[in-house]
């Protein structure tokens, strides 16, 4: 089984989808709406609408494969203020999401004129 970190690009499906589609759905949704190239190097990422449910679309050498996490008892934290339909986001981050932490919230940027 792959991990996250052997792909070079990993895509987020901002809105939810259908989660009765499978493999030929969200392989459709990658083509016609994210305009993304099923057989590169990368995962492709969606939600059901309650965020308790991912599916991780991805194609190997031999085929497609499709991952599903369900959760118990919380929601997959979830881009709010960004407004692009495809979200491009680092393993890293897919890591820390898949284990519940919100990566779309930063602490921000400190600006100061001296340090006293």
């Amino acid at each position: 089984m792959k991990s996250i970190f052997d792909f070079e690009r990993l895509y987020i499906h901002r809105s939810p989808v259908d989660f009765r589609k499978s493999i030929n759905g969200l392989s459709a949704i990658v083509q016609e709406e994210m305009k993304l190239d099923l057989k590169s190097s990368a995962l492709f990422i969606f939600s059901n609408q309650r965020r308790t449910h991912m599916k991780i679309l991805y194609f190997d050498r031999s085929g497609f494969a499709l991952w599903l996490k369900r959760l118990e008892g919380s929601k997959f934290p979830w881009p709010r203020k960004i407004t692009d339909e495809t979200i491009s986001l680092p393993a890293s981050d897919m890591a820390l999401l898949l284990e519940g932490i919100n990566v779309w919230t930063r602490f921000e940027d400190v600006h100061f004129e001296q340090v006293v």
